[in-house]
């Protein structure tokens, strides 16, 4: 990855887009833009830049007077500040509730987006899962973006795992969900789909310790954590020839759609050579 720009980087000439957090330096947005750019041979370039909380709205008033910017994706902590300063047309901020891309129209005008459900729901485009029972384990940024994609899918009931169980329930509410929520730790139900949409499991955070053992042998278990690639709850759904996802998955699949809004282009879908670059 390049060298993290900051605030004050003036671009690197032709066009390029961003991704932008504070922290930023684990993102691996940059290897995965710049590979599909090479493989499309447009002529741009991806970075990462650090933009503190303060910055924000100097950050985009600057990046959207420079004709080379065509946007950038949107990591923590920003992801519903965003939508105080750029036009929201596709109610983002009512439906899942941040943005994650912030791309420009074809006059030019920037708007907020989020492309986290896409990229969530793309592999399990060919699942069966219409009134099926759903487990998800979290109540936040990305389980608001599970959420809506699974709003939209016609499954089952869905139960929420999450430490704050109001939140949880909130959440169902929100999107119009029917099912319920436990604390995280309870028992499992017999779900035909499992999905981790929260930091458990994560290097540095604490493990997810769910039992398994409730599952159908077809279920499928989905975890949303990409580092480390295996994490222990893939590893107990391998353990039983579960059907699994990993946060790769999600993260390929959120950033064609951003690249898309970007370069006007769609990426290739070389995803096990890029998966190769990504856990090199």
């Amino acid at each position: 990855m390049s060298a993290i720009a900051t605030l004050d980087t003036p671009g690197p000439g032709g066009p390029y887009a961003e991704v932008i957090g504070d922290p930023i330096a684990h993102s691996k947005s940059p290897l995965i833009h710049n590979h599909w750019l090479v493989a499309t041979g447009i002529a741009g370039s991806y970075r990462a830049c650090h933009v503190c909380a303060e910055d924000l709205g100097v950050y985009l008033e600057r990046r959207a007077a420079d004709p080379d910017w065509r946007g950038c994706n949107v990591t923590l902590p920003h992801k519903l500040a965003v939508l105080d300063h750029v036009p929201d047309p596709g109610g983002v901020r009512a439906s899942i509730g941040a943005a994650n891309t912030i791309a420009r129209a074809g006059d030019g005008s920037l708007f907020a987006t989020n492309t986290d459900a896409g990229g969530f729901f793309a592999p399990l485009a060919d699942a069966n899962l219409e009134g099926m029972p759903v487990v998800v384990v979290g109540a936040g940024g990305a389980a608001r973006a599970v959420l809506f994609a699974l709003s939209k899918s016609e499954v089952g009931p869905v139960t929420i795992l999450n430490r704050n169980v109001l939140k949880a329930s909130a959440l169902l509410a929100a999107f119009g969900l029917k099912g319920q929520a436990l604390p995280l730790g309870s028992r499992l139900p017999a779900a035909a789909l499992v999905v981790n949409a929260s930091s458990l499991g994560m290097t540095g955070q604490p493990p997810l310790d769910i039992d398994l053992s409730p599952l159908p042998d077809d279920a499928i278990v989905y975890d949303c954590v990409y580092a480390p690639l295996v994490t222990k709850l893939l590893a107990q759904a391998d353990a039983r020839d579960l059907v699994t996802i990993d946060g790769l998955d999600m993260l390929i699949g959120q950033a064609a759609l951003a690249f898309e809004c970007f370069f006007g282009v769609t990426p290739p879908a070389d995803d096990e050579l890029l998966r190769a670059k990504l856990i090199a």
